[in-house]
């Protein structure tokens, strides 16, 4: 299947407050493929597991499964994985945690972003989600196990 052209008015950073700014997943798919940021991966690993993941991404869980308790080991994982003076975008399953792992980042020094959208999109009126944008819709390359 042939990845959709993108939309060249869904590229540039907007203003956010905590962190370096929100992106789409074009943007962040185009920084990742040129290079120019790491793209991280805040969902859990059940998620990455059994939802879907995007290849190239590093994986570092925001929260973990089961219970979604905080990742005492996020903090000197994004350290080891952004080069000093690089920038990291956040991907989640919405757009919601990686905000707080986008602010998290910035108090350490690392310039982040949130992607908009997350992975899956937000949920639609039957409360499912992967219909209203995200990662996965948007055509942008990803893998499930």
């Amino acid at each position: 299947m042939d990845k959709p052209t993108v939309n060249a008015g869904r590229m540039g950073v907007r203003p956010a407050e905590g962190y370096a700014g929100d992106v789409t997943p074009e943007q962040a798919e185009a920084w990742m493929r040129a290079g120019e940021a790491v793209l991280v991966d805040v969902r859990s690993d059940a998620e990455r597991e059994w939802v879907g993941y995007v290849p190239g991404a590093v994986p570092l869980a925001w929260k973990q499964w089961p219970g979604m308790a905080m990742n005492g080991g996020f903090d000197e994982g994004l350290k080891a994985v952004v080069p000093a003076g690089g920038k990291a975008v956040l991907l989640c399953r919405s757009g919601v945690r990686s905000v707080a792992a986008a602010r998290r980042a910035t108090e350490l020094g690392i310039t982040a972003y949130n992607i908009l959208e997350g992975f899956e999109g937000d949920a639609d009126e039957h409360g499912q989600r992967g219909r209203k944008g995200g990662w996965r819709l948007r055509g942008l390359p990803w893998r499930q196990n």
